[in-house]
This record gives structure tokens, C-alpha cells and sequence, in this order.
């Protein structure tokens, strides 16, 4: 297969996560008659198993282990009959491919299988190890996928010494743009207690609202930090406020606040939990807080890797990548806790989650030949 058709058969399979409904599997057929070591992980619940897939091409010539990493599940479709034709059925349209994840990001994992197959038939001998990471847990509770594959490398003593992460980092045109961070993810669920009671009688009651809504306007304007070079300043954000009794006449007992914070290396999660609770202390609230860290940031230093990619990408579009950490998170967080350098690249973003997710036909091949190249200047 060649990566458009590779692509439309991976689109055809509906993988909504955690289902991988195949891909992998199909993926797998693929590499096998190479020379991969194909090693199925799966893990989690039965009734929402995740699928994971370790395959890795080795060598006996000493080198360094590269791995390109993908996703491929896909969120769900929405209404299909917003759509202008069917998410799971692959269509050509005014030179674009539409289906939810043709962006998101199969049209990289199609790229990536594509270029790696082709790589290993020209260089067989090739220095160190080529390796391939799928998981269909990316974009569900990310628990039992990506981490769990980091998880086991480590307890094998495997670290990769690159990493590629296909996710669509373009913005305005194919090789654009290049994350080489991410910021991380601190949640909190802030549940404020007060008295229930009749609207008509408020002497008698205590709204956890009222009380609740200077700290909120505080929390809001507050500045976390300056950010750095590399992060833009940590940001607070509500997400959800919940409270009453769906009467109209009834004070409600207790509200419940859920918020996150995106922060750089300017911030640690200890000091922002610290003055968010100093914060709620000061107006006096009588709360309980949650929190889940959800990712802590990361950042890769330019290197071999960064070098390799940006010359490889310049090479098939003319263009010299900006990188960034802007975004919301990613697997590239659980890799970088055993690899020195992970970057993020693929195709153009701007339709990723949306109706009609589409990816542009004529960047297929120029995006499998950058992998391509990337995977050459890093293992010949």
C-alpha cells in the first residue's frame, strides 16, 4: 500500500476510541514480512480494552532507537448527517481527503508505516533500531495506552533516544510548524459547602455561589507567572460551575467548580495548587478540592532529532518550521519521560475534531517523504 490507500482503508475503520477497530492489526500485516518484531500490548477493561502496538525494526550495527508514535483512535463523528458525506467512508473532494481522523491523525500513522516500510527495504542494515508506537487511548482517558507501552520499556530498560509524534501540527501549510513542548494540565474540582435554605429566608441560609464568586473573579484576573522563553504564562480556566436543587425557590447547599490550569516550566503543580488554596482561604470558604494532574510540561532542546526534521521538512516544502508549545496535550508527555527528545509533527490542523475533517491529497506523499528523510539522517 501506498500511504493514500493505506489512509483510506485506516479512515474506513471506524476506530472511535478506545475501539482500534483493526488499524492496527492491519498495520501490523504490513511491517511483519519486513522485519518487524510486532508485539501487541493490549490493556485495560474487556468491556474497553485499548489496543497498543509495539513494532520495532533492529539492527546489528550499534545506533539509536527511533520511534514514531501515533494514535489510531479517533474521537466520534458527531450528527452524521451534519456531515457532507460519511466520516467512515473515505471521499475525495476539491483535492482533499475527508473522514474523521484523516487528519487526526491517521493520514500521519499512514505516512509513518508508509515511509518506515520503505525505509527498511532500502537500508536493511541499517544503524540501531526503527520502532513504531500505536495505541487506540489517545484521545479517551489516555490511561492504558501510551503510558502503559512507556511502562513496560521501562521495566525492560528500553529508552528511546528520539521520538516522533505524528499528531497535525501545521497550521497554515504543511511543515509550518513543529512542537518541540507542551504545557501541562493541572485540574481541580472545587466543591464549596454552604446552607441550604428558602430564597425568601437568605438570613437562614448560606449561598456557596455568592460566596464562591469574588474567589472565582480573583482566581480569573490573577496573574500565575510571566511564562519563559519557551511557554507562553500559565492560564486558569472554569470549565464547569454546578449548583441547586433544579428548584427556583431553594438556596442551594453546596456548588462545585471545575477548573485547569496550562502551565510551562515557569510553575510547578505544588505552587499553583498552594496559591489557589491560599486564595479560597482568603474569602473563607468552607471547600473540599480534587485535583488531577494531568500532564507536567515538557520540552525538547534542539538536537539530532530537531535538526534532522527541520531540514527534512525544508527539503520537501521549502519552508524552516517555527517550533512551538502551544495546544493542549499529548502522548508526546509520557514519551518524554524516557526519551531526551520528542517532537511533534504532521499535517495541517485546522479541521481536526470538526465536521467534514479532511487532509489535503497532494501533502500525503511530501508528508511520508519528510518521515522519511528524518528516519534516514537519523539511522544511515
Amino acid at each position: 500500500m501506498n500511504t493514500l490507500e493505506l489512509l483510506e482503508a485506516l479512515v474506513g475503520r471506524a476506530s472511535v476510541t478506545p475501539d482500534d477497530a483493526g488499524c492496527q492489526a492491519l498495520v501490523q500485516e504490513l511491517l511483519e514480512p519486513l522485519g518487524f518484531e510486532c508485539e501487541p500490548m493490549p490493556h485495560g477493561p474487556a468491556q474497553a480494552r485499548v489496543s497498543n502496538l509495539w513494532a520495532v525494526h533492529r539492527s546489528a550495527t550499534p545506533g539509536p532507537l527511533l520511534v514514531l508514535a501515533g494514535h489510531t483512535d479517533v474521537v466520534p463523528p458527531g450528527p452524521r448527517e451534519r456531515w457532507t458525506s460519511d466520516p467512515f467512508v473515505p471521499t475525495h473532494r476539491n483535492g482533499q481527503l475527508y473522514g474523521r481522523g484523516a487528519a487526526d491523525m491517521k493520514a500521519s500513522v499512514a505516512a509513518m508505516v508508509t515511509a518506515a516500510a520503505d525505509f527498511v527495504r532500502q537500508h536493511p542494515r541499517h544503524a540501531g533500531a526503527l520502532a513504531m508506537l500505536l495505541t487506540s487511548d489517545e484521545e479517551g482517558a489516555a490511561v492504558d495506552g501510551t503510558l502503559r507501552v512507556v511502562e513496560a520499556l521501562q521495566a525492560r530498560g528500553l529508552r528511546p533516544d528520539a521520538c516522533i509524534v505524528g499528531e497535525p501540527t501545521s497550521v497554515q501549510a504543511l511543515g509550518d510548524t513543529v512542537k518541540n513542548g507542551r504545557r501541562g494540565s493541572l485540574s481541580a474540582r472545587v466543591v464549596v459547602h454552604g446552607r441550604q435554605g428558602h430564597v425568601a429566608y437568605p438570613n437562614l441560609a448560606r449561598n456557596p455561589v455568592h460566596e464562591l464568586a469574588p474567589a472565582v473573579a480573583e482566581l480569573a484576573a490573577a496573574s500565575w507567572d510571566p511564562g519563559d522563553a519557551h511557554f507562553p504564562p500559565t492560564t486558569w480556566q472554569v470549565s464547569n460551575l454546578h449548583a441547586g436543587t433544579g428548584a427556583l425557590n431553594v438556596v442551594p447547599g453546596e456548588a462545585v467548580l471545575d477548573c485547569n490550569f496550562r502551565f510551562g516550566t515557569a510553575s510547578t503543580p505544588e505552587s499553583l495548587q498552594s496559591r489557589m488554596l491560599a486564595i479560597l482561604k482568603k474569602h473563607g470558604l468552607d471547600v473540599d478540592v480534587q485535583w488531577t494532574l494531568g500532564a507536567e510540561p515538557f520540552l525538547t532542546q534542539p538536537g539530532r532529532l530537531s535538526a534532522a526534521l527541520a531540514e527534512a521538512i525544508e527539503a520537501e516544502t521549502g519552508r524552516r518550521p517555527q517550533m512551538s508549545t502551544t495546544g493542549g496535550t499529548s502522548d508526546g508527555r509520557f514519551l518524554a519521560r524516557v526519551c531526551p527528545e520528542v517532537l511533534e509533527f504532521g499535517p495541517i490542523n485546522a479541521s481536526i475534531h470538526h465536521v467534514d475533517e479532511h487532509v489535503a491529497l497532494d501533502d500525503l506523499p511530501r508528508l511520508t517523504a519528510i518521515f522519511q528523510r528524518t528516519v534516514r539522517t537519523m539511522l544511515t
